[in-house]
């Protein structure tokens, strides 16, 4: 429209918003086009259609645009029509430049986004989307690691509902950014509404490796969320679904350092939802001296699952009725005497390192 082209917005009808030529030129990385604007009197902080040029180019990592646009004044904690400063729209490893120079022109670090359903600051941003070196140049900058956002969740919350792909780079950087959080004084039993723990959310994803790094944090191993659930039983609910992610580690390492075990009453329920994780079902019936098995368990145990596994399933109900192996019993002796500190203590034992996974409950493929 007419009044649009005189103050300086183009229309893009495709779209059906407005944008101003300086965003288009900072988003795409024109930095002679845009300086050009610039210098001709572009207001570095127009935003027509919702984002100014800043935003534009912290989103597309355009840090000589962005720095080009706070030269000539622009606002590093300018709000867009979605309440996001430009901070917000750093959300990828390539625009830790763009962070750095928003800092230093005192952007604000813990902005907390005004009109969407999150509330995030930009470390919650730097969480949500694994970004470990935006969280450190944050916490450097005086963030704060417990801040919660509109839906009750820190940052560590955030980092330990992340998806993650197990093997993948990403993992070891998931628990990276927890321990840097942590050591930055975030609450790793901080509570979310519904009262769980970042613990929980490690363990609901089979987060090996996260879920470590928090229980040498201190992490409670029995903390109840408001349905009564502990960490044990929500890797439990995702075990054979989520092998990829190796989540008899994570069972592992919670009993090792203490997690209750399950009721031998209702160990038929585990195995309807975790037959098929077989490395699973052998940590959780090895630290019990005895267990009785009955029939309930072979009905638990799907027909092709059991015949898939059955050198392992076989061995299971080879002890109905028969005391566990001596060397078992030994082990759930000195288990027992250790309790929670079994992760501590066994590794530091002068004992050959294949005794020592014994201990720890290493899976075999059998039980004795």
């Amino acid at each position: 429209p007419p009044t649009a082209s005189r103050a300086g917005m183009l229309p893009c009808p495709s779209q059906l918003v407005l944008t101003t030529p300086a965003r288009i030129a900072a988003s795409r990385g024109y930095t002679d086009c845009l300086e050009h604007l610039l210098q001709r009197g572009a207001n570095p902080d127009a935003n027509p259609g919702g984002d100014a040029a800043l935003h534009a180019a912290c989103e597309t990592a355009q840090d000589a645009c962005a720095r080009l646009l706070l030269e000539f004044g622009a606002n590093p904690s300018a709000c867009s029509e979605r309440g996001l400063t430009p901070l917000h729209h750093c959300t990828s490893p390539g625009s830790l430049a763009c962070a750095r120079l928003l800092l230093q022109f005192s952007a604000d670090v813990n902005a907390q986004s005004e009109d969407d359903e999150e509330g995030d600051t930009p470390l919650h941003v730097a969480a949500r989307h694994a970004l470990l070196e935006h969280a450190r140049l944050y916490l450097a900058r005086g963030a704060h690691p417990d801040d919660v956002n509109a839906r009750g969740l820190t940052p560590l919350m955030l980092v330990c509902a992340h998806p993650g792909v197990p093997g993948d780079p990403g993992a070891r950087v998931l628990a990276e950014l927890a321990r840097a959080l942590v050591a930055a004084g975030a609450r790793v039993d901080a509570r979310d509404p519904d009262l769980l723990t970042p613990l929980h959310g490690a363990c609901r994803g089979a987060h090996a490796a996260l879920a470590r790094v928090l229980m040498e944090c201190g992490a409670r191993v029995n903390a109840l969320d408001y349905n009564g659930v502990a960490p044990l039983q929500k890797v439990l609910q995702v075990a054979a679904y989520r092998q990829q992610h190796i989540p008899e580690v994570v069972v592992q390492d919670l009993l090792n350092r203490g997690s209750v075990k399950v009721w031998p009453g209702a160990f038929h329920r585990v195995l309807e939802s975790c037959s098929e994780a077989v490395n699973t079902v052998e940590v959780l019936l090895n630290v019990y001296g005895r267990i009785k098995i009955t029939h309930a368990w072979r009905q638990a145990i799907p027909d092709d699952t059991y015949q898939r596994h059955a050198a392992f399933y076989d061995s299971v109900f080879a002890l109905q009725g028969t005391p566990r192996a001596l060397q078992h019993l030994a082990r759930c002796a000195l288990r027992s005497h250790l309790d929670a500190r079994c992760a501590e203590v066994v590794p530091r034992l002068p004992l050959p390192p294949r005794l020592q996974s014994y201990l720890l409950l290493e899976p075999r493929g059998y039980v004795h």
